[in-house]
Parts: structure tokens; sequence; C-alpha cells
């Protein structure tokens, strides 16, 4: 179980809701930005590929969320999103993403959020055994497994891009 000392606000949330899944991730803040995918690839020492963006998205019909989570090499395709989800969806403000996941853009986790919100999961992540996820805050991360990804988030493996 992970430890909440120390942490801002927003990281322990995160921290409290994995621990929840009684997996061993551990929250850690560190002291540059891991805003972009870029930068939280050079802070924990990995392949740009490995990080996890969770980028938010609104149905535009029935006005709800959808969190895709891409690889920080790809981007998501919002045609071929919208085709396999047979409605169009459009990238979401950041007003909107703080109002329903309850965090701010460069910060958002894949867990945690104030409603369950239905995820996707980018395919391409499946290759690596080891990826990198926001943890809250554009400068908090945790490291997990792309099996434990899909397990935490109930997510959809789909091609994004």
């Amino acid at each position: 179980m992970g430890s909440e000392e120390g942490l801002s606000r927003s990281a322990t949330r995160v921290q409290q809701a994995l621990d929840l899944f009684g997996l061993d991730f551990q929250v850690t803040e560190l002291p540059g930005s891991t805003r972009t995918a870029k930068e939280a690839a050079l802070a924990v020492g990995c392949d740009v590929s490995q990080i996890a963006k969770s980028l938010v998205f609104r149905f535009t019909q029935r006005d709800r969320p959808l969190l895709v989570i891409v690889s920080g090499s790809n981007r998501a395709d919002t045609d071929l999103l919208s085709a396999y989800l047979g409605e169009k969806i459009i990238i979401a403000q950041a007003d909107y993403v703080r109002a329903q996941t309850g965090f701010a853009i460069g910060g958002v986790p894949p867990v945690g959020h104030i409603q369950p919100i239905r995820a996707l999961i980018d395919e391409d992540m499946n290759q690596y055994t080891e990826i990198w996820a926001a943890a809250g805050t554009p400068r908090a991360v945790f490291r997990l497994s792309f099996k434990a990804l899909v397990e935490i988030t109930n997510g959809e493996i789909v091609q994004v891009s």
C-alpha cells in the first residue's frame, strides 16, 4: 500500500483510490513538471511511449465525459474513436475536465475521479511492462503495468491513433 505522507491533497486522493485496489502503487511527487508526456518521461527516465496520457473528451450528444488513455507518443484520433463509439466526441475544455474529474489538465490520473468515467486505453501501450501515469497534479506520477491499468480503469483496449 502507498504512503500518503507529504503528498499534496490531489495526489493523496489518487493514492487513496489506488490503495483500494490492493496493489502496490506508490504516488510520487517530483520536483519538476510532469505536465506533458515528454516532461514526465524525462522526470522518471523512461521512453515517452511509456507515459499514459489521460485525456478527457466529451460526447457531444449526451454531454458525458470519456477518458482516453493514450501512449505518450500517440495522438488520439477523434474521428476513429467517434466511429468506434458510434457517437461524436470532442476534446473537453479545462473547466469541463475539472468539473467531471476533480483534477486539472496536466495532472488527470486514470483513477480517483469524482464520478465513474468510461475509459478507453491505447492498445499500443500493451507492449510495455512498465508504464507511468499522472497522479493528480502536474508533478505527481505512479508506475504500473498495462494489465493493472486496464484493471483499475475497467478500460476497453482500442486503437486510438
